[in-house]
């Protein structure tokens, strides 16, 4: 990667785990590792990093099921230290995009067969009620904000042929801070990657953003 200019800083562990930030061309500055909020959370799931002024906030939201449960509850402390810390980064005004794996579907144009999910813990309304209390902080949906009322994907699971039936779900987010809502140009999901030979079961969501605006 370095001999392609890229610059990487991660937070991971073994097994299933792990966040990071790549940046080319641009210096990235560690700010944290771990989302604030509970010493005893040993999981990878949460890193910041300053990249050409802008607070990068790259997060990997706990699945959470089987729902009810131990999982379940985990998840919903978890989304209230990530509500937490999110209001912290409201208040101090800074550019900030928070952006990863929410696992959370926010509404019904988000999910292909949302009668099938009423149980899930992605969304559950537990879920999805806390990811509204986050957005109502402040944040700007980038895709969906871009897609008002597009059936849009980020995922597609490896069962079933539910790419092949487009049978996905969005559940990756970009959110972006006030600072920043007025710089977005343009979002999407590079959906033909998931068809390719051995594939993620996620596509690239990405945003553009004009930091001159």
């Amino acid at each position: 990667m370095k001999e392609l200019g890229y610059q990487a800083l991660w937070h991971g562990q073994k097994s299933w785990n792990g966040v990071a930030i790549l940046t080319k061309d641009a210096p990235a500055q560690e700010i944290g590792r771990g989302l604030p909020g509970d010493p005893n959370d040993e999981q990878s799931r949460y890193i910041e990093a300053a990249v050409n002024g802008v607070l990068i906030c790259c997060l990997y939201l706990p699945n959470g099921n089987p729902a009810p449960g131990p999982k379940f509850d985990y998840k919903l402390q978890w989304f209230e230290r990530l509500i937490i810390r999110a209001a912290e980064l409201m208040e101090s005004g800074a550019p900030v995009v928070l952006a990863g794996d929410f696992n959370v579907m926010p509404t019904e144009l988000d999910v292909y067969k949302p009668e099938r999910w009423v149980n899930d813990a992605l969304f559950r309304p537990e879920t999805r009620e806390a990811f509204h209390r986050l957005v109502a902080q402040g944040w700007c949906d980038a895709l969906r904000a871009m897609h008002p009322d597009e059936r849009i994907y980020t995922f597609w699971d490896y069962f079933r042929d539910a790419y092949g039936r487009d049978a996905g779900l969005r559940i990756d987010h970009l959110l972006l801070s006030p600072a920043l809502a007025g710089s977005l140009t343009a979002a999407g999901v590079d959906r033909e990657v998931r068809g390719r030979g051995k594939p993620s079961d996620h596509a690239p969501t990405w945003i553009r953003l004009d930091l001159g605006r």
